[in-house]
């Protein structure tokens, strides 16, 4: 078992990790609580009442936050028309461009966070599924990252929009800042994010939806929302 470090243990000696916490003062503990020597990633982990093994029961979708990442995004655009090559370029994508860009994917390079591709595309794009779909990496209509306007797409994951996906164990985890941000910054991403995953409760699922939900930084502990709460708040 690894062990615990001092700083791990000071932080987790007078923490209460039954009780619920409202959104603002999980912002204002776990900004407390990041105290590492870099800029911790702050994020909600969510338990989802679905059964990601039904199709009508998945829960993806993407969603603006209002201050960003706090992470420089690089995105590339798959796109065959010169002029939304040079459109997506000119809205900050890494790269742009058609066969070429899809054979050097195929050769193993990665080195980027996020993908658009024109609807003209897929055929060769679906062709990445392998390479691309692991890493979350793969254009998706229902993420608004498969679209004629490609350079708005590049443009709005830029500023700040995200892609979330539950796994195959109903959880969902979702990054909603850095610990540099302040904590009106973590709150208002944080909400954003819960506002649109009990949007995105599915028609079939049945009972509780949102089960539990928690927020933590790299390195600190989890503070626990309450999922009632949050149900009535951002239903």
């Amino acid at each position: 078992m690894a062990k615990m470090s001092k700083r791990s243990r000071a932080l987790r000696a007078n923490h209460d990790t039954t009780r619920h916490v409202t959104l603002s003062e999980a912002a204002q503990a776990v900004k407390k609580s990041a105290t590492a020597k870099f800029d911790e990633t702050i994020e909600l982990a969510f338990y989802l009442g679905v059964d990601p093994r039904h199709a009508d029961q998945q829960v993806r979708g993407s969603v603006s936050l209002p201050h960003g990442t706090g992470k420089k995004i690089r995105v590339v655009a798959f796109c065959k028309q010169i002029e939304q090559v040079n459109a997506a370029l000119e809205a900050g994508a890494m790269e742009a461009g058609a066969e070429d860009l899809v054979k050097k994917v195929e050769g193993g390079w990665v080195d980027f966070d996020a993908a658009v591709a024109a609807p003209d595309m897929m055929a060769q794009v679906g062709k990445l599924g392998k390479i691309l779909g692991p890493r979350g990496l793969m254009p998706s209509p229902k993420a608004g990252t498969v679209t004629p306007n490609v350079s708005q797409a590049v443009a709005e994951i830029l500023k700040g929009k995200i892609e979330y996906r539950v796994d195959k164990n109903a959880n969902l985890h979702v990054p909603v800042g850095k610990a540099s941000f302040s904590t009106e910054q973590i709150e208002e991403n944080a909400g954003a994010v819960i506002a649109a995953v009990i949007k995105a409760r599915p028609a079939a699922c049945k009972g509780t939806y949102l089960k539990s939900c928690a927020m933590s930084s790299t390195m600190g502990p989890g503070y626990r929302l309450d999922p009632a709460a949050l149900t009535t708040q951002f239903k």
